[in-house]
């Protein structure tokens, strides 16, 4: 397994992470996502450690704090082995008071996760998404009191836009608090946005990026061919809701490239979409979820190997982007 540093912090983490939104499926909307229950998460806890993953992203939001409580139960005797992140700041009850990025949100938000999670630190805490009504510096002061506490040991955040985290950085930096050292977001061959703002940003700043959804929502497993019905799976169970939009030119035109490839490589389509996200020097992680064991052998193999440089750059060529404006004005 790769190693590498996430963001600029000394922490090493493998390139691979076992991500736990099919634990629990609690609510209609995890159902469609996985129903994995302790005895399978133990399992795939195994395998991953078996294969040196010990890296494994959570989220309080996740069928409603089931998925903390199944992967602390999975990991019980082995939590010294493990890097265990988690996120908050989505509805987590009817209260006024049961979201965002307030302090006692958070205070609230922590405790009860290191209960679910049977530990007593939590290695990188993330704000799962950003909150505009709550001032910034209320929130970097309580995580930074979180992390002075030794609860928590690195801080993060997803979903922000650009000039959101980039205001979070400047905020730290002004009052000497903690700093975000990793963004988790978006992003797949059918899906770069992330490329256009957040990319450079993240570079400037030497931060890292954990990818969520590398297969593109679960349309880049292979399940998804042009001129054939939907395989059983995710898609099919109605699994892509909420998803980011994707044109269908687009992917059956990248799933028959992804086909090709992987006929040269032996390698599969899957496999293949994970590889070439992991070209990017500002990848830190690549989060992946399983259903089973099946899936998550299958996600290991895209690490040990590389696209030749034609097929990188064919792939590059199909899925690019067309800049937004400014960023087709003049150079950067």
């Amino acid at each position: 397994m790769e190693y590498r540093n996430l963001g600029k912090s000394g922490l090493r983490v493998p390139v691979i992470s076992l991500g736990t939104g099919t634990f629990g499926g609690t609510n209609e909307f995890f159902q469609r996502w996985g129903q994995t229950d302790v005895a399978e998460a133990k399992r795939l806890v195994d395998i991953s450690f078996d294969h040196g993953v010990n890296f494994f992203d959570t989220a309080n939001v996740y069928s409603e704090g089931a998925a903390e409580e199944i992967l602390g139960r999975a990991l019980e005797g082995k939590r010294h082995k493990a890097i265990i992140s988690t996120k908050a700041s989505f509805r987590m009850g009817d209260g006024e008071n049961d979201r965002g990025s307030s302090r006692y949100h958070l205070l609230k938000s922590v405790e009860d996760s290191l209960k679910r999670l049977h530990t007593d630190y939590i290695d990188l805490f993330l704000m799962h998404g950003p909150d505009g009504t709550t001032p910034i510096e209320e929130t970097l002061k309580t995580l930074d009191s979180l992390v002075r506490s030794g609860k928590v040991r690195y801080i993060g955040c997803s979903n922000f836009a650009a000039w959101e985290l980039m205001k979070s950085l400047s905020v730290s930096e002004k009052f000497n608090l903690e700093k975000y050292i990793v963004y988790q977001g978006y992003y797949s061959l059918i899906g770069r946005d992330y490329e256009q703002e957040l990319m450079p940003l993240l570079q400037d700043q030497g931060m890292g990026l954990m990818v969520w959804s590398p297969l593109g929502w679960g349309r880049l497993t292979g399940k998804i061919r042009r001129g054939q019905p939907i395989a059983e799976g995710r898609i099919q169970s109605g699994g892509a809701v909420g998803s980011p939009p994707v044109d269908d030119t687009l992917l059956y035109d990248v799933t028959d490239c992804l086909e090709t490839i992987s006929g040269e490589t032996g390698k599969t389509i899957s496999q293949i979409a994970i590889n070439w996200i992991l070209q990017n020097h500002t990848v830190s992680n690549i989060v992946i979820g399983a259903r089973n064991e099946k899936q998550l052998i299958e996600n290991l193999g895209s690490v040990g190997w590389s696209l030749t440089d034609d097929q990188f750059e064919t792939l590059n060529a199909l899925t690019a982007t067309t800049p937004l404006y400014p960023h087709w004005v003049g150079q950067r």
